[in-house]
């Protein structure tokens, strides 16, 4: 099964992607694991795509599509098919990756969107608490660390990312939509997208999620 999930900061991608990548056996992708990949192997698309990121510059569409497809083509275990996340940001690449893909085993089945109110969002991301050395994700509220401030898998340290402010996230959600909504409305017309509420329980947005995938 080849999954895309998409869902704004704090919407909880991070949580269902782990779940998703355990229960379905897929390969969890994401195009900063491309990069960084790519980068370090020395490739040519690796180098090309480095000389925009030292620059601070956005690699452009073509590249990025570029990388996306070779990792799929080569992955060293293809599993039960894959979870992107991160990918395709904007139509232009959801109608790249569609044209490369059709008809072949790296087509998207199906798309995962999650989905919650600005209000809870809010509640949500400045709660939001993460582990410095494994990436393990906690909330002060909904689910914290037994130690304040501890990770309750590493021990490390636990701390808030400096975008993680109400103020950020309204500026980060109006650019998420501005890309993301056009992508959406892309699988929409396809009949792919899942439309999950994010805005309950761990365990009730799960539920949704395998429901979704059951379909």
């Amino acid at each position: 099964m080849n999954i895309l999930i998409m869902g704004g900061p704090g919407a909880g991608k991070g949580t269902m992607s782990a779940k998703i990548v355990e229960q379905y056996n897929v390969n969890h992708i994401s195009t900063g694991d491309i990069f960084r990949e790519e980068i370090s192997s020395g490739s040519a698309l690796g180098q090309e795509a480095k000389t925009y990121i030292d620059q601070g510059l956005l690699v452009p569409d073509e590249i990025t599509n570029a990388m996306v497809k070779d990792y799929l083509e080569h992955l060293p275990d293809l599993k039960s098919g894959y979870l992107l996340d991160g990918y395709p940001r904007t139509l232009d690449q959801a109608k790249a990756f569609d044209a490369l893909s059709k008809d072949s085993a790296m087509a998207v089945d199906v798309v995962i969107a999650m989905e919650i109110p600005f209000a809870a969002l809010a509640e949500r991301i400045s709660g939001r608490r993460l582990c410095k050395s494994c990436g393990a994700i906690y909330h002060i509220h909904a689910n914290p660390s037994k130690q304040e401030g501890v990770c309750d898998v590493c021990g490390s340290a636990l701390y808030q990312r400096k975008d993680d402010t109400v103020e950020s996230l309204q500026v980060r959600l109006q650019e998420y939509t501005r890309q993301t909504q056009p992508v959406l409305d892309f699988y929409e017309a396809k009949g792919l997208v899942k439309h999950i509420n994010a805005d309950q329980p761990i365990e009730a947005v799960w539920a949704s999620v395998v429901g979704a995938l059951k379909d």
